[in-house]
């Protein structure tokens, strides 16, 4: 504590003597009846701090204010740092990701000037434009460190906010095992808070949803929903109870329940419609258009249409990682409606929108591309997207996704008349979904020996 007097009273009189300093002033000019020159001298060199009267009276012979000399955070700059705060964080919602980026890059540049609660909220605000401008790496280097802030106590709204953001761009980033570790973990620290089900636990709870629906442990995830349904109807939230429905959707469709996966999204698209988040129903809309597609027969034309309309919102509101979902969709689509040249465009602008670190959504969408090639009767561009899909998947950890993908690449190998690349697609999607290779013969003999 001493050494903290200490620190503060040299910072105070070190302020007052440069301004004393650059208004021309002399130490007898800070001087009253009440204060004495050799006092102020004692306050200069850090010997003396003086009680708040008598750096009100200093303060306002230095037209400055008292909480300037004792912080050196001036009071102006402090309104401004806050404005600023308010209009990046203002961008953000309104997807000016780019121009978001660049105020809370500011901000976080001259960071003395901030308290710890504005510093926290322009880091988090920092995270969430990169994350929507495809920088999963960068995002995660700072939430990382957010989540590591002891500042930050379990169950605040700061610290759902950061876990379930760190959970989720690890998911996207493709380490869906640190994701599902994250979440599980925030969950039992939730839980050993002694509270009931919260709003805390159901955004953590549908994320965690997501994230094993990517890994493919759908009955874990049916299991998690329907443990965090009935809390959402009694938190009587239409986002909560949306979002459990939107994540039931998937996994019913994941499952191949697909009339009953179009019904849940449709309920999720009704809740959602009843609150302000535009980009989750684009989002709700986007996951119609594509379970649409998968109909026996398809509905690519009603599907065009959900799919332009959350294309329109997302490309001002959502990722880039979700808009190029968006656009992969609707190559399927168009694809489907014999529209080549329309399903190439899409399929490109996905693949243009991605950065390095969304290796799953460019291997899928170079997939796509070698499929619109095949029907274009052009093999060997064909083969060359085929390739290079293989070496983006090679370097990702197993998901349900990667499994997807490697399945359509051994279809496409098929039906290009090379069995060979076929198979080992096809061994690909196996062992990615989790079913091992059996053993030869003469391994097991081997080891009877």
């Amino acid at each position: 504590m001493e050494h903290t007097k200490a620190e503060q009273a040299q910072g105070l009189g070190g302020r007052v003597r440069t301004l004393r300093i650059q208004r021309g002033l002399k130490q007898q000019d800070l001087a009253s009846a009440e204060v004495s020159t050799s006092y102020i001298s004692l306050i200069e060199s850090g010997k003396r701090v003086p009680s708040p009267p008598v750096l009100a009276t200093i303060a306002e012979k230095l037209d400055t204010s008292p909480d300037y000399l004792l912080t050196g955070v001036d009071g102006r700059r402090a309104e401004e740092n806050r404005l600023k705060l308010a209009f990046a964080e203002m961008a953000l919602r309104n997807g000016d990701n780019g121009e978001a980026l660049q105020s809370f890059g500011e901000l976080l540049a001259s960071r003395s000037a901030l308290d710890g609660a504005m510093i926290r909220r322009a880091l988090i605000g920092q995270a969430t434009a990169l994350e929507k401008t495809g920088r999963l790496e960068a995002a995660l280097s700072v939430l990382d460190d957010l989540h590591r802030d002891p500042a930050i106590a379990v169950g605040s709204d700061e610290w759902c906010r950061i876990t379930v953001a760190l959970c989720r761009c690890y998911r996207n980033a493709g380490d869906i095992a640190l994701s599902i570790d994250i979440g599980e973990r925030a969950v039992a620290q939730l839980d050993g808070l002694g509270l009931e089900t919260t709003m805390d636990h159901i955004q953590l709870g549908v994320t965690l949803m997501g994230s094993y629906h990517a890994r493919g442990d759908l009955t874990r995830a049916q299991l998690l929903g329907e443990r965090l349904l009935p809390a959402a109807e009694t938190q009587g939230s239409h986002g909560a109870r949306g979002a459990v429905y939107w994540n039931a959707g998937l996994v019913a469709g994941s499952q191949g329940r697909l009339n009953e996966a179009i019904a849940l999204t449709e309920r999720a698209l009704a809740m959602m419609a009843e609150g302000d988040n535009a980009r989750h129903a684009a989002m709700l809309r986007m996951n119609y258009g594509a379970l649409l597609l998968q109909l026996d027969p398809p509905s690519p034309e009603r599907a065009v249409e959900l799919l332009e309309s959350a294309q329109e919102v997302l490309a001002e509101v959502g990722s880039a990682s979700e808009l190029s979902r968006c656009e992969l969709n609707l190559a399927n689509a168009e694809k489907q409606l014999g529209h080549w040249d329309a399903a190439t465009a899409h399929a490109e602008r996905a693949l243009g929108l991605l950065g390095s670190d969304a290796q799953a959504l460019s291997a899928r969408a170079r997939t796509y591309l070698a499929e619109i090639c095949m029907l274009r009767k052009a093999p060997e561009e064909a083969v060359q997207h085929l390739h290079s899909a293989a070496r983006q998947l090679r370097r990702l950890p197993a998901s349900l996704d990667t499994a997807h993908t490697w399945r359509h690449i051994g279809d496409l190998w098929r039906r290009h008349g090379d069995s060979d690349e076929a198979l080992k697609a096809y061994d690909m999607a196996l062992t990615t979904a989790g079913l091992a290779r059996t053993r030869a013969p003469e391994a097991v003999l081997t080891d009877r020996r």
